[in-house]
């Protein structure tokens, strides 16, 4: 898998690498190199970090061009953009954030892109905050003044958050920030929280010499909401064309999932040679986060990984509607199509 950046067009991978190691015996690996490649582009909604592993420890592990796939990836300027390509067929498949993904399928004329393999089970929404500004559990908030970043995806089902919980959200202050600002204002005790990732914001504010114990995580998993996280979108043309193809992808990002979980190690050094500036330290401790808060969830243990529970999506998009008027509110089946999903055996994680 190789990544590049349209805004900057420099090559983060610098190769496309197609080691199979122990995972492919002698006469799969023939058949594989006898297989025509494919070329397949995949877009990521922001710059790599651990919480891709599973894509690059796909590419890592030759497990796509075992499929017969010659992955090129491209950074995009978030999920709107990131569907946008994959709408109009400049990408083939992009990871992007499920919920974006039901807004924008709302829009007059909107592409039929659908959602085929859901990576993070719970989304890492949260609201961040110090512990010596009072604030301990999601009830604390109220009277305090939270910082939303522009753009972020938090704030966007943080009504019904609030609304679960018995939380009036005009009783919390907030406060418009720059993104680049976030992790400094809320160091310096600008404001009392903020909103963002569970896995982003709490290690950069510990790299930032924030203590541990000062920092209360609230993950909106926790607190009643429903929603899923990142997922993989397919271009719909290629969906009916080449159905084949996108089942081979989907085989290939579950098996590099297992590897991401099993290897954390070597995930973490594949992800940091493809970073600019990466470090160790951090990368590990969010894929430990992302692991543990948003892909091994109790349902993934139960029911195996990629798939959604109808029920709880159909209640995450009711949840999504107290803070978005839908023209025609969708149902899980024009979001989700799992036709390319391996059976649950196949999608075991231990």
């Amino acid at each position: 898998m190789r990544v590049t950046s349209t805004s900057t067009r420099r090559d983060f991978l610098g190769l496309a690498i197609g080691l199979g190691g122990s995972l492919w015996s002698r006469a799969g690996r023939a058949q594989s190199a006898a297989k025509q490649q494919i070329t397949i582009q995949l877009t990521l909604d922001r710059p790599i970090d651990a919480a891709v592993s599973p894509l690059v420890m796909a590419g890592a592990g030759g497990l796509f061009s075992a499929e017969g796939l010659a992955v090129t990836t491209n950074i995009a300027s978030g999920s709107q953009d990131a569907i946008a390509r994959v709408s109009a067929g400049m990408s083939d498949f992009a990871l992007v954030d499920i919920n974006t993904l039901i807004r924008a399928r709302d829009r007059h004329g909107a592409a039929p892109v659908k959602a085929i393999f859901v990576l993070f089970n719970h989304a890492p929404y949260a609201i961040i905050a110090r512990r010596s500004r009072g604030i301990r559990a999601l009830s604390d908030i109220e009277g305090k003044n939270l910082g939303v970043a522009e753009g972020d995806l938090s704030i966007r089902l943080w009504p019904a958050v609030a609304r679960q919980n018995g939380i009036k959200p005009q009783s919390v202050k907030q406060s418009s920030i720059s993104p680049a600002v976030r992790e400094p204002m809320l160091s310096a005790g600008q404001v009392d929280a903020v909103t963002g990732f569970s896995y982003l914001s709490p290690i950069n504010l510990r790299d930032r010499g924030v203590p541990a114990d000062d920092l209360a995580v609230l993950r909106f998993a926790d607190y009643g909401c429903e929603a899923y996280g990142a997922a993989l979108i397919v271009n719909p043309n290629l969906a009916a064309a080449k159905p084949e193809v996108v089942k081979g992808f989907v085989r290939a990002v579950i098996t590099g999932t297992h590897l991401a979980i099993k290897e954390p190690a070597r995930a973490v050094t594949e992800v940091v040679s493809r970073m600019d500036a990466g470090s160790r330290e951090l990368e590990s401790e969010r894929l430990r986060a992302i692991i543990g808060d948003n892909i091994l969830t109790t349902e993934v243990k139960h029911h195996g990984i990629g798939g959604i529970d109808t029920s709880r999506f159909e209640r995450s998009i009711d949840q999504i509607a107290e803070d978005f008027k839908f023209q025609k509110r969708p149902t899980a089946a024009d979001i989700f199509d799992d036709a390319f999903l391996p059976p649950p055996d196949g999608r075991a994680v231990n």
